[in-house]
């Protein structure tokens, strides 16, 4: 019988700038690899810092704070399974992604990042130096080798590393979610493993930072892309994987393969992970938002029941005289439903005053958007108001297709801490309700059942801030906008590509102009979950001012 070689995959959630309790997280997984058998540990990229750190890690006393944790927990971690765990690394003034391997009480190995990913949400070449493609390390009877995230995502790293010895690649991550980004992930590492003839351990962190969600999803790939294991996504999880060697090499035994949700839950799931971070890594308890009967305030509050608890949640209705009675129904039987606190706070005394206050500097002018937006933006102050009172965060409600359009009130509607939708299309808003009504899951904290009612998701959207008024009477049919900005934005087409598709030229003219000129709203907009790899703000980073259109 060859030699065997127990793995523990500690796949967790590190929270930015805790380095102790990170630490404490990292000794928890080994105790429990140790007292499970193994002959090592492997925590993901980044572990002990929390990921991503942006420009924190560029702080000498934070890199420093970070590297002697790593020393203490060599020593802490001496008698039992190596560990391997991501951190920072400085050397003169060099600065590096790497990492540490811990045996014996002291640091046996460090590898250093030599790819760095310098597109979409990472930005690794402005904070790191570039590492030397490292060779292997040896733990018990087995060489290691361990490109790191991005490394594994080009052909050098992992074929230097079979050519000088590697006997399995064991590849620590910090890779946020995007929709069916699992498919892209499997690709790339089973191209690695036929590559190189070897089993490949993709081994990735869950838990939301800002605006990006880890999602975990952790396998284990025989050579040619032979699946042993698959744990879950989202979920924290310390997993064991047995390596034997046979006359071929050294082999993955079959272990768990859990079963992915479709891409409605994973968005869903995101959202109230992102929510539930958010609030936990930042110190808030509770949330409030403002419940206007309409759809987006009705998912974002299903969203934040099932993140914090309903107890944890205040809905504010904010009626003017424009408010119909259906949406003051509406807004009270989603409170109910979802079993939430929702109080009510007329602005039509508010109104009635700033109108009073304008009326000398107004004279002579037609009302217009300019007295709508009063209104927006003295529900904004009202629920800021109880923000500061009762220790609330505000969640914004508005969905990606207002944020393109700039369909929103800076300093009304627009303020608040968080916004999970973000990324959400208007039309997925809709869909992403009927998931929500027709499935319950373990994870949500949030009643089972219909909790938006049909007649919310099925009423044509309105602002109410003028009588009888229509999103349509502003905007092109959702259906219509929605797949224009799919082009112009998460395929960034040019205007003729969009008309070749189908669409009338002046409606799309229309809708690029209105995304060009609403970046001044989004750059002041609340972070959101990121759903897509064209999301608002580190995916996609356009000037304010900008005179540019398209001249196709």
């Amino acid at each position: 019988m060859g030699n065997r070689f127990r793995l523990t995959l500690a796949q967790l959630n590190p929270s930015v700038g805790a380095i102790e309790a990170n630490a404490e997280m990292a000794f928890s997984a080994w105790q429990a690899g140790r007292d499970a058998g193994a002959d090592m540990v492997a925590l993901t990229e980044m572990f002990i810092t929390g990921y991503q750190v942006q420009d924190l890690v560029m702080k000498p006393a934070f890199t420093l704070h970070a590297m002697r944790a790593i020393e203490a927990l060599a020593l802490r971690c001496a008698d039992g399974p190596a560990l391997g765990i991501g951190g920072p690394y400085a050397e003169g003034t060099q600065l590096f992604n790497a990492y540490y391997v811990l045996q014996g009480g002291k640091i046996s190995a460090r590898l250093l990042k030599h790819h760095l990913p310098n597109e979409t949400v990472f930005d690794e070449v402005r904070l790191y130096d570039v590492g030397p493609i490292n060779g292997p390390y040896r733990v018990g009877p087995l060489r290691i080798g361990t490109p790191i995230c991005e490394d594994a995502w080009h052909e050098d790293v992992c074929e230097a590393l079979a050519e000088s010895g590697a006997e399995i690649l064991l590849v620590p991550n910090g890779s946020p979610y995007f929709r069916d980004k699992y498919d892209t992930r499997m690709s790339h590492m089973v191209s690695r493993s036929v590559e190189t003839g070897l089993p490949l351990i993709y081994l990735n962190m869950v838990g939301g930072q800002d605006d990006q969600v880890f999602d975990g999803g952790t396998f284990v790939i025989n050579p040619h892309g032979e699946l042993a294991m698959q744990l879950p996504v989202f979920d924290e999880v310390v997993a064991h994987v047995d390596f034997v060697e046979t006359g071929d090499g050294w082999r993955a035994e079959h272990g768990e393969k859990a079963a992915f949700p479709d891409p409605w839950e994973q968005d869903y799931r995101a959202m109230v992970q992102s929510v539930r971070d958010y609030f936990a890594k930042t110190g808030f308890k509770k949330a409030l938002l403002g419940l206007s009967g309409g759809v987006d305030s009705a998912i974002v509050a299903a969203i934040a029941a099932d993140a914090l608890g309903p107890d944890n949640l205040r809905c504010v209705m904010l009626p003017s005289e424009y408010t119909s009675q259906a949406s003051l129904d509406d807004a009270a039987a989603v409170a109910r439903a979802l079993g939430c606190r929702l109080d009510t706070v007329p602005i039509s005394g508010p109104r009635a005053a700033v109108t009073q206050a304008l009326a000398p500097l107004f004279e002579g002018t037609d009302p217009d958007l300019t007295e709508e937006n009063i209104q927006s933006r003295l529900r904004g102050l009202l629920l800021m108001a109880l923000s500061n009172k009762f220790g609330e965060m505000l969640l914004t409600t508005g969905n990606k297709s207002e944020v393109a359009v700039g369909y929103a009130t800076i300093y009304g509607d627009m303020a608040g801490g968080y916004n999970p939708i973000k990324d959400l299309y208007k039309t997925r808003v809709f869909e992403t309700c009927r998931w929500r009504n027709a499935n319950h899951r373990p994870w949500m904290m949030g009643p089972a059942g219909e909790v938006i009612p049909p007649g919310v998701i099925d009423k044509p959207p309105s602002a109410e801030l003028r009588e009888d008024q229509k999103d349509a009477d502003s905007l092109p049919p959702y259906e219509v906008l929605d797949a224009i900005l799919e082009q112009l934005i998460d395929f960034e087409a040019s205007v003729a590509e969009v008309v070749a598709l189908g669409h009338d030229a002046a409606t799309v003219r229309k809708v690029e102009h209105l995304i060009y000129i609403s970046e001044y709203k989004r750059f002041q907009s609340a972070p959101g979950t990121r759903l897509t790899p064209r999301s608002f703000w580190l995916d996609r980073r356009y000037p304010i001012a900008n005179r540019w259109r398209d001249p196709g």
